[in-house]
């Protein structure tokens, strides 16, 4: 496989074309991560001050504008982090999953735009700081890439790298969600897995993603909380529907009691596979 400028750039090229509601700038070694206009960095989620109050304060007119009600705090931190967490997973699942290659995102080296135009799910700006290999890889030669004897052990440099990443952001957030520990974590695994799980699904990759998301997350990997936890409902016509049991509640249920997702701890087996029709629909 032909390396271009950087390990990722392949993989986030690829992100791009099926998800293009999502922008990722790669940032080289010399540039600086974005701040001003709409961009939070991330390390000032981690710090949860101001930086962090301006960011929910989006999340906050937003539950407004949409369901004309107002949200409880802990509720709109809980969708805040949602909504940074989701992409910023993908910025190191989607490289192992396609090219297998793991970038180190350190809290400093992101930031993340919501506001920009076109981008419904945002923009995130990543200078990452070396990569995880395997042997044989030609992305081995470049600058920073650290090659690691096998896949099991390219699985731990995935759940190491996002809770490098995430444990900072997760303690700015805390508070503010009232959650603490196990039901933090909770909430981070469901972001690796369902985030990948999504994409591999435009990729049309979908049961190979079940796959490597059990391998990655088969249970006691902490921080991480219990397994990928997939299971298979089955349709009025006998035919499979897959779906998961997430680690944690997002909290939607507190605006809309009856629209909670299909994976949800609240969904009984009956209304999930209702849902999931209608998804197919």
């Amino acid at each position: 496989m032909p390396v271009s400028r950087s390990a990722v750039a392949d993989s986030y090229a690829r992100l791009s074309e099926v998800l293009p509601g999502l922008g990722i700038t790669e940032l080289g070694a010399g540039d600086e991560v974005p701040g001003g206009g709409g961009w939070t960095a991330a390390a000032s989620l981690a710090e949860g001050g101001a930086g962090l109050e301006s960011f929910l304060a989006w999340d906050d007119a937003q539950v407004v504008r949409d369901y004309g009600q107002r949200a409880r705090p802990d509720v709109v931190a809980s969708f805040g982090l949602h909504r940074y967490a989701w992409p910023a997973c993908l910025l190191v699942t989607v490289p192992w999953f396609l090219h297998r290659r793991v970038p180190r995102y350190p809290v400093t080296h992101v930031a993340y735009d919501r506001t920009a135009p076109g981008l419904p799910l945002g923009r995130m700006a990543a200078r990452p700081e070396g990569f995880a290999c395997l042997p044989g890889d030609p992305a081995a030669a470049l600058p920073g890439a650290r090659v690691v004897a096998d896949e099991e052990a390219l699985r731990a440099e995935v759940r190491t790298s996002v809770a490098e990443h995430l444990e900072p952001v997760l303690a700015g957030f805390g508070p503010r969600m009232r959650r603490r520990g196990r039901a933090l974590w909770g909430m981070a695994t469901d972001e690796v897995v369902e985030g990948l799980w999504y994409v591999a699904h435009l990729l049309g990759e979908q049961e190979r993603a079940r796959q490597e998301l059990e391998l990655l997350l088969p249970g006691a990997t902490r921080p991480y909380v219990g397994t990928a936890a997939f299971r298979e409902l089955k349709g009025p016509d006998g035919r499979p529907l897959h779906t998961r049991d997430r680690a944690s509640c997002c909290m939607f249920y507190t605006l809309r009691p009856e629209d909670t997702c299909a994976t949800c701890p609240r969904t009984c087996d009956a209304d999930r596979v209702n849902k999931l029709l209608a998804a197919t629909v």
